[in-house]
C-alpha cells in the first residue's frame, strides 16, 4: 500500500463507517482471501463474517440482498438483510460470447430463481443467491472467463466503453481492447484494493459517447490530431445524492500512453487520505466540488506520476455528440460488408435466464455467437447477416424483447428497488414497466426521444439526474397510508446539452405519477415551437410553469428528502 494510506493504531471504541472500512480494508484484501467463502459456504449462512457479509463480498461483485420492503424496513438509513445475496458479474466494455451468456442463463435458471438484471454498466446481476451458491456460481464464471471480481466494492468497477466498438460504421477508433486491458490490469491488482472508494471507467471510440463519459469518474473519449488518433480525458464525473459532471483535462493522450495516464489516475484517487475520512464525500469528484482542484492541478497530478509531460489537447472543445439517440438499439449497418447489429431493447434490464439462454442460441444461429450489453440496459446480437435480420427480429419478438420500441419503452431506466436493495425507499422494476404501459397508451404518438428514469433512492443508480424526467423514489401520506412516491427532477441531459435535473419541487404517489407525466407532455407538445425538442423546451420553461403541468393547478414547491442516515451507498451499476 502507498505511504499515504496511514495503517491505524488500536480499534477506537467508537468508529465512524469510513474508520471502520478503512480500517477493515487495511486487514484484509478480499481478492486473495475466497478461501474464506469457501469455508463459510461450508458451514452456512450463520458462520459468515460479518466484516465479509458488510464490506469484503462487495470486491467480488456481491450485496446482501433485501427482504423486498427497502430502507424504509430497517434501522439507520439500511433495510433488513437476509440470507440470500445478488452477485454482479463484470463485463468489460459489454462484451459476450454465446457460451458466456449461456453459461450466465443456466446459472439464473438453477441458482437465481430465472431472474437477471441487466445494469446500467453493461454487467448482469443475479439475485436470491445462498453462501453455497456464491462458490458454485463463480467457479462456474471462471471457467468461461467472466467474474464477478471488482463488479463492486472501494475498487475500479466494470469498465464501461461502446457496444459497438469494433463494427460501427462512424467510429474513430475501436477502444475495446484499451477498455478490456485496463480492466485486465486493475481488477484484482493488490496494489488497487483499497481505494477510499468506488472508481467507473468509461473507454469509447463511440462518436455518439454512448458510454456517458460525463459521469464517470474517469473518461476517454476518442478526438484526432491531425492524422493521429488519441483520447480526451475527463476526471470527477458521478451521480449518487450530488452530481458533478466531470472535467475536461486539457491534454491530448496518445494510445500508447492511455493505459499509464488511467493508472496515475486512480493512483493520485488511492493516495488522497481526505477522500477517506466521509464515505460520502470520497469519490474523486469532491477534489473538484470540496479540495479546490482544477483541470490544470489534475493535469500536474498527472504529469507528475508519469514522470514526463503530456501534449496541449489539439482543441479547446470537443466535438460533442448532438441530443440523438445514443443506445445503439435497433438495426445498424456494421463497418463489416453484409453484417448487421440488432439492438433489442429490454424493458428495465430484466431478462429471465429462460431469454439468456435463447439470446445465445440465436447469437449462433444468425450470427457468429457475439453479443453485447450496453449502459442502457439492452442487449445487441451483432455480426448478424443482413439475409437473416428480418427473421432474427420475428424470433425476438417471440422472446418478448422488441427491436423498434416505442420512445416511451426506449428509454426507460430502472434501478433495483426495493425488490432487492437495502437503500431503496420505492419498488421500481414493476412500476417501470406499468408506467411505460401507461404512457405508451396515453401518449401513442408522441413523437420525441425522452429518457424516463426511475431510481429507487435519492442515490440515483438509476441515473435520474442525466434524464429527461427523473423519478426519486419516496414515501409520502395518501388516503391515511404510505404508499410509494416519486419526486420529479426534470431537464436532465448528456452530450451537447450535458446537465443534471432541475429539482422543480413536484412529488406525486407512484399511481398518479402516469397522469402527471401526461399533463406535463401534453403541455410541452401544444407550447413548443417549430422544431424544438424536448430538451430545449424543458431549458426554457420555468420550474413554475413545469410543476404547474404536472400538478395540473398552481402549487408550492417542496423539497427533495435528503439523503438516508447512515450514509451508505449500493449502486446499481
Amino acid at each position: 500500500m502507498p505511504d499515504a494510506v496511514a495503517t491505524p493504531a488500536a480499534t477506537p471504541l467508537k468508529e465512524t463507517k469510513a474508520q471502520k472500512s478503512e480500517r477493515l480494508k487495511l486487514l484484509k484484501n478480499p481478492w486473495e482471501n475466497w478461501n474464506d467463502v469457501r469455508e463459510y459456504a461450508k458451514g452456512g449462512r450463520d458462520t459468515v463474517d460479518p466484516a465479509w457479509a458488510n464490506l469484503y463480498f462487495k470486491w467480488w461483485g456481491i450485496y446482501t440482498q433485501g427482504d423486498g420492503v427497502g430502507v424504509t424496513g430497517g434501522k439507520g438509513g439500511e433495510g433488513v438483510t437476509t440470507e440470500f445475496f445478488m452477485m454482479r458479474i463484470g463485463i468489460p466494455n459489454g462484451l459476450l460470447t454465446s457460451h458466456q451468456l449461456r453459461t450466465i442463463g443456466q446459472l439464473t435458471q438453477k441458482f437465481a430463481r430465472n431472474l437477471s438484471d441487466i445494469t446500467t454498466r453493461q454487467a448482469i446481476q443475479l439475485h436470491w443467491l445462498t453462501i453455497s451458491d456464491l462458490v458454485e456460481v463463480t467457479d462456474a464464471l471462471t471457467e468461461v472467463g467472466l467474474s464477478p471480481k471488482g463488479a463492486c466494492g472501494d475498487v475500479v468497477r466494470n469498465v464501461t466503453g461502446c457496444p459497438l466498438a469494433g463494427l460501427d460504421q462512424h467510429e474513430l477508433i475501436d477502444a475495446s481492447p484499451l477498455a478490456t486491458e485496463v480492466a485486465r490490469f486493475l481488477t484484482a491488482n493488490p496494489e488497487f484494493y483499497n481505494l477510499p472508494r468506488k472508481f467507473k471507467i468509461s473507454i469509447t471510440g463511440c462518436p455518439l459517447w454512448c458510454s456517458y463519459p460525463e459521469i464517470n469518474d474517469l473518461a476517454l473519449t476518442a478526438i484526432k490530431r491531425g492524422d493521429e488518433i488519441g483520447y480526451t480525458l475527463r476526471v470527477g464525473g458521478g451521480l449518487s445524492s450530488e452530481p458533478h459532471i466531470a472535467v475536461r483535462i486539457p491534454a491530448f493522450i496518445p494510445q500508447e500512453k492511455a493505459l499509464a495516464v488511467v493508472t496515475a489516475v486512480v493512483t493520485i484517487f488511492r493516495e488522497q487520505t481526505a477522500l477517506r475520512e466521509s464515505r460520502t464525500h470520497a469519490r474523486i469528484k469532491y477534489l473538484f466540488m470540496k479540495h479546490g482542484w482544477t483541470a490544470e492541478s489534475m493535469l500536474a497530478a498527472i504529469e507528475e506520476k508519469l514522470g514526463y509531460k503530456l501534449d496541449p489537447s489539439p482543441v479547446s472543445e470537443d466535438a460533442v455528440p448532438a441530443d440523438i439517440y445514443r443506445d445503439h438499439v435497433g438495426v445498424n449497418p456494421q463497418k463489416q460488408p453484409g453484417l448487421s447489429s440488432v439492438g433489442a431493447s429490454v424493458l428495465r434490464g430484466r431478462l429471465s435466464g429462460d431469454q439468456l439462454v435463447a439470446l445465445a442460441d440465436l447469437a449462433e444461429k444468425y450470427g457468429d455467437g457475439h453479443l453485447r450489453t450496453s449502459i442502457m440496459q439492452n442487449i445487441l446480437l451483432v455480426n448478424i447477416r443482413n439475409e437473416s435480420v428480418r427473421e432474427l427480429i420475428a424470433e425476438l419478438i417471440a422472446l418478448d424483447l422488441t427491436v423498434e420500441a416505442s420512445t416511451f419503452w426506449r428509454g426507460a431506466v430502472a434501478c433495483t428497488g426495493t425488490e432487492f436493495c437495502k437503500l431503496a425507499i420505492s419498488e421500481t422494476k414493476a412500476f417501470t414497466k406499468w408506467l411505460v404501459a401507461e404512457m405508451e397508451e396515453r401518449l401513442p404518438a408522441f413523437d420525441q426521444q425522452i429518457r424516463l428514469h426511475v431510481t429507487g433512492c435519492t442515490n440515483s443508480c438509476g441515473q435520474s439526474w442525466i434524464a429527461d424526467i427523473g423519478l426519486e423514489g419516496k414515501k409520502i401520506k395518501k388516503d391515511g397510508k404510505m404508499v410509494d412516491a416519486f419526486y420529479f427532477c426534470v431537464g436532465g441531459s448528456v452530450g451537447k446539452y450535458a446537465g443534471i435535473a432541475r429539482q422543480i419541487g413536484y412529488r406525486a404517489a407512484a399511481e398518479d405519477c402516469p397522469e402527471a407525466i401526461e399533463r406535463m407532455l401534453r403541455g410541452y407538445l401544444a407550447l413548443r415551437e417549430p422544431e424544438e425538442d424536448l430538451r430545449a423546451y424543458f431549458a426554457r420553461t420555468t420550474d413554475e410553469q413545469l410543476r404547474t403541468h404536472l400538478a395540473g393547478e398552481i402549487i408550492a414547491p417542496v423539497e427533495r428528502d435528503a439523503p438516508p442516515a447512515g450514509g451508505r451507498r449500493v449502486a446499481d451499476a
